[in-house]
């Protein structure tokens, strides 16, 4: 019988995309909830290099980054596929993946900023929106038409945001974007 587990943190989005995942191949796994203020041995043990979540322990082999794990949940576990089955396609998905993840530390660190930085943050903010308004134009999804890989990557930006659009409203409205 395989084991797995996922070690996390209840508020990270690195942490849910890896759960979406394992949901969607149908994935039985134990969640192990960590403390951010005081790592687990098993979790600096597990990713003894960034010292991070999430880490997917798959009997007994520790995985890390979330997106490095999605794909390997993907490859690994029968259920319906996260990448998609077309080449080209199949190929754009981390490109799209791998810009969604750069620009969310933008986003994310643009809340972090002196006020007097917060112009530069918004134009930053206003030209990643840019590039995946004119990418996606009229469709809610990355590829095809089923969430997947690089869909999971954006859960923080407009278009394919699972919360509906409130983080990026949040963010645009708080810098006036």
């Amino acid at each position: 019988m395989e084991q797995v587990k996922l070690l996390g943190f209840w508020y990270s989005p690195f942490s849910h995309i890896v759960e979406w995942a394992l949901k969607i191949k149908g994935v039985n796994y134990e969640y192990i909830e960590e403390d951010r203020n005081n790592k687990s041995s098993l979790l600096l043990e597990s990713n003894p290099i960034h010292k991070k979540i999430p880490v997917l322990i798959h009997n007994g082999k520790p995985i890390c980054e979330s997106l490095v794990i999605v794909e390997y949940i993907d490859e690994t576990f029968e259920g319906p596929s996260i990448l998609p089955k077309d080449p080209y396609d199949r190929a754009l998905a981390p490109f799209w993946a791998k810009f969604l993840d750069d620009k969310v530390a933008v986003v994310v660190n643009a809340f972090l900023r002196k006020a007097e930085e917060h112009e530069k943050a918004k134009e930053e903010i206003c030209e990643m929106l840019k590039i995946l308004d004119n990418d996606l134009k009229d469709r809610k999804l990355f590829l095809a038409n089923k969430f997947g890989y690089a869909d999971m990557a954006a859960v923080m930006t407009q278009k394919a945001d699972v919360s509906g659009g409130k983080w990026t409203r949040a963010i645009t409205s708080g810098f006036g974007v």
